[in-house]
C-alpha cells in the first residue's frame, strides 16, 4: 500500500512544486521577460555588427517567445549598430611585455515602431573582461581570448534584452501619443 500512495503522491508533490515555481515568477537566469507588446519584432543588425551577436539576440528573444519577422513586416524594429572592440594591456611585466589584456566590446542599440517613433533612444551597451596574458603560451592564451570574446557577446545580448524588458503596450502608446503630440505642435503655423 505504501508503494501504491507513493506513486500517487510523488506526481502530485512535482506538480505543486511546478505551480509554485510558475506562480513566483520564476525564469531562466539570463531570460528577462520582454513583453509581448514588441511583436513582431525585427532584429536589424549593422554589417560590423558580429554574427554571433545577432544570433545571440535573436536566440534570446525566441527563449522569450517573442516573435521576430524581417525589418519590413515587424511592428518594431530592434537596431544593433556601431559595433567596436579593445584590445588593451592592463598590466606590464618588469621586461615590459602585456601581462594582462583588456578585452571590451561595445555597441549602440535603439527601438523604434514601423513608422519611426524612437521607444528606445540609441544608447550605447558595452561588456568588458579582463584575462592573464603568458608569452609561454600563446595558443591557449587565444583560444581563451576567443572564449572571451564569445562571453562578451553574450552578455551584450543580454544587456540588449534587459533594455526591452520595460516597453509594455502602456509605454508604447504614451510613446506614440507623445509622438503624435510633438507632431501636431510642429506643424501648427506661428502665429
Amino acid at each position: 500500500m505504501d508503494v501504491v500512495a507513493g506513486s500517487v503522491i510523488r506526481p502530485l508533490v512535482a506538480a505543486a512544486l511546478c505551480l509554485l515555481v510558475a506562480g513566483c515568477g520564476f525564469q531562466l537566469r539570463g531570460a528577462p521577460p520582454v513583453s509581448s507588446a514588441l511583436q513582431p519584432l525585427a532584429v536589424d543588425c549593422a554589417e560590423n555588427v558580429p554574427v554571433q551577436l545577432c544570433e545571440a539576440v535573436r536566440e534570446q528573444l525566441e527563449l522569450g517567445r517573442i516573435e521576430l519577422k524581417p525589418p519590413e513586416e515587424a511592428d518594431f524594429v530592434l537596431k544593433i549598430s556601431n559595433f567596436r572592440q579593445e584590445r588593451r594591456a592592463s598590466a606590464i611585466t618588469l621586461r615590459a611585455a602585456a601581462a594582462e589584456y583588456t578585452l571590451r566590446h561595445m555597441v549602440d542599440v535603439e527601438v523604434l515602431t514601423a513608422d519611426n517613433i524612437p521607444l528606445i533612444e540609441p544608447t550605447d551597451l558595452n561588456s568588458s573582461e579582463t584575462y592573464r596574458y603568458d608569452e609561454s603560451n600563446v595558443l591557449a592564451k587565444q583560444r581563451e581570448e576567443e572564449a572571451l570574446r564569445e562571453q562578451l557577446h553574450d552578455r551584450l545580448a543580454q544587456q540588449i534584452i534587459f533594455r526591452l524588458a520595460p516597453i509594455t503596450e502602456d509605454r508604447i502608446e504614451r510613446l506614440r501619443h507623445e509622438a503624435d503630440q510633438a507632431g501636431k505642435e510642429g506643424a501648427e503655423p506661428a502665429s
